[in-house]
């Protein structure tokens, strides 16, 4: 169930952007957070990046810092609207990541941040699919989302931001291997990167 706080961050931008901001202090702050996924990929001005479930545009806006071929998907008209007033010089289109409407081997790199938790098993399991059919050979996926501490200093922290913000299927992620998910579905996957005493993990998957 969804919390009072949970819709105000949806409504309100300034709420939304505070939360973010005030969490990305556990990596170092906002930019370092949103280069956390990109970290060993090759960018240039011809990456063809989809930005999945890009909300507001905010890790778009560090993605269009390194190609001019950006599109970010979301489900949500409210969050396309402000992500093209923050970040014109991207495409947007509006979509559920389950059911993405681009062809076969379109992208060099799919990114999302954050974002996975929200989804239902059933769904993360179509988003993973359809993912996999969107990039090209050789392509990535690459993205940062929640994870079991593994420093019990950090278990406090997380449950009551959970409990303010989120809903059962940030609990359920916690308890799924993302990794080996990702692996089922035919992408080749290595070890999650922890970061924030091991509350969040960047994974990076290549089809």
């Amino acid at each position: 169930m969804a919390t009072i706080l949970r819709d105000w961050s949806y409504r309100y931008q300034w709420l939304y952007d505070g939360i973010s901001r005030l969490a990305a202090l556990s990596v170092g702050g906002e930019a370092r957070f949103r280069q956390l996924p990109l970290q060993g990929l090759t960018l240039d001005s011809d990456t063809q990046i989809l930005d999945l479930c890009c909300g507001s545009g905010q890790a778009t806006q560090f993605l269009v810092n390194s190609s001019q071929n950006v599109t970010g998907l979301d489900a949500s008209p409210l969050s396309l609207q402000r992500a093209r007033k923050n970040v014109p010089n991207a495409t947007y289109v509006e979509a559920f990541a389950e059911d993405m409407p681009f062809a076969d081997n379109l992208f060099d790199v799919v990114h999302t941040s954050a974002a996975l938790h929200e989804m239902h098993p059933e769904q993360l399991r179509k988003i993973i699919q359809q993912v996999y059919r969107v990039l090209k050979p050789g392509g990535v996926f690459t993205l940062v989302d929640f994870h079991p501490p593994t420093n019990p200093l950090f278990w406090p922290g997380l449950s009551v931001f959970f409990w303010l913000f989120e809903t059962q299927t940030a609990w359920e992620l916690l308890k799924t291997d993302l990794p080996g998910l990702l692996r089922e579905y035919g992408f080749d996957v290595g070890e999650p990167i922890l970061y924030a005493g091991g509350s969040l993990q960047v994974i990076q998957g290549s089809k």
